[in-house]
This record gives structure tokens, sequence and C-alpha cells, in this order.
């Protein structure tokens, strides 16, 4: 019998990140949860621990190149190996283009493109060596139609999505599957920031969208389980919008 796969889930401290190590935890994997809150991560790690199943919290602030490398190792330290990655890790601040500032700008660049560059860069070697990777990058639908108030994140999450394209067309000689998904409006933290800077948009949305919601967290857990399953051993450089048709594409 296999060993269990080994997850690395950034940003699994809370909302999407965190349904997503519960999902894949639930389909018998062992997860690492990196998060730069490590109490959450701790969180985290003690549902899943409830529900009978193995994780480890590890500190990780995937805009440092350094606490990349030292998280990964730690991750060695305690799993011998990492068989897949979820690059979820993200932060925005909402406000229109010509009011931001150079600081906010490098601080979406730097977690929600560079941080999937970080791990990319560590961990896919890990994966070559051992001959089996799956990656799912967590983009936006944002980085694929746009996004008022939202601009410099929408070209971070863009460059996520090309990031994926470029790194499965280079991988597939070791037989890694990178994938990305692009989350439309869901129910989180962030939006509810997004909602108050467009008031009314929430409902707005639910109007648009023909199943007449915004995404749950397990939504978006439910198209991440699917690239990383035996069922899409041949898919490979996709991004797949989970918008409840918002977007059809």
């Amino acid at each position: 019998m296999m060993d269990q796969r080994i997850a690395f889930v950034t940003g699994a401290g809370s909302g999407i990140g965190r349904e997503i190590a519960k999902t894949l935890a639930s389909r018998s994997m062992k997860i690492i949860v990196a998060d730069i809150n490590i109490e959450n991560a701790q969180e985290t790690v003690s549902f899943i621990k409830e529900a009978g199943n193995e994780a480890a919290a590890i500190f990780c602030d995937v805009s440092d190149l350094d606490s990349v490398k030292q998280a990964v190792a730690d991750a060695i330290h305690l799993f011998q190996r990492i068989d897949v990655l979820i690059n979820n890790a993200g932060w925005d601040k909402v406000e229109p283009f010509l009011k931001s500032e150079p600081d906010t700008w490098k601080k979406i660049v730097d977690i929600n493109l560079l941080g999937h560059i970080h791990t990319c860069k560590e961990i896919l070697p890990i994966m070559i060596e051992n001959s089996y990777g799956k990656v799912v990058n967590i983009a936006s639908d944002a980085g694929r139609v746009g996004s008022s108030g939202e601009a410099v994140y929408s070209a971070a999450k863009g460059g996520v999505i090309a990031l994926t394209k470029t790194l499965a067309r280079e991988m597939a000689r070791y037989k890694l599957n990178i994938n990305c998904v692009a989350p439309g409006p869901s129910d989180t933290p962030l939006f509810k920031e997004i909602d108050s800077y467009n008031e009314g948009l929430a409902g707005a949305l639910e109007k648009a969208i023909p199943f007449r919601r915004l995404a749950q967290p397990k939504d978006i857990a439910g198209a991440v389980a699917y690239f990383v399953s035996d069922e899409a051993e041949y898919v490979t450089g996709q991004t797949l919008s989970v918008s409840g048709g918002l977007t059809m594409m």
C-alpha cells in the first residue's frame, strides 16, 4: 500500500486555505498547514486532527524566499517529502488604482505572485527527485477578466495563470501536473472588504451569478481536490474558473 501523500498548503490558517487543507486531509493526505499566522495554522491542525487525520503547522511567509526555504526544510524533516503543493496564500487592499501606493503594490505582488514563485522554486526539485508531484495555484477570475478596485491584484493573479501554464510545459517531461483554480466572487473576509468598497456588489453579483450565490470555500476546495486526484493524471496547464457560471471561457 502506498504511503499517504504529503500536501503543503500555504495560507491554510483560515478561509479557503483552511477548507482546502481539511478537504485534502479527509482524502487521506497528511497536511502541512503553512501560514504566516502560526496560531491560525495550529487551529486548522486541531480541526484536522479532531477528524482523525494528520497535520502539522509550519510558519511560512511566502513573500520571503528564506522563510519558504526554512518552511520546506521543516516539512521535509517532519514528513520526508512533499507530493502536493497548493499555493493559496494571498492578500489584497481594495482601492481605486490611482489612489494606491507603491508599498501596497509591492506587498500584493510579493504575496500573490512571488509567493507562488518562491514555493515552486523550492518544492518542484523535490517532486522531480521523487518522480511525483501535483501543484495547484490559486489565482482569481480577477486575473482573467479584471476587478474594479483590484488593479495590481488582478495583474498579479494574471501572472499566476501565466506562471502555471509555463511551469506545466517545463515540468511535463517529469510527469508533474501543474494546474490553476480561479475562484469567482467568494464568501471570504477579502470579499467582504470589496463589498464595502463597492456597496451593494454582493447583491448585484448574486443576481448575475447563474447559481444565484457566492462561492463557498468548500466549492474551491472541491476543484483543488480534483486537480490533485488520480482522475486528473492527464490534466496539466489548465485554469478552472469556479464562479457559479459568472464567467464562462
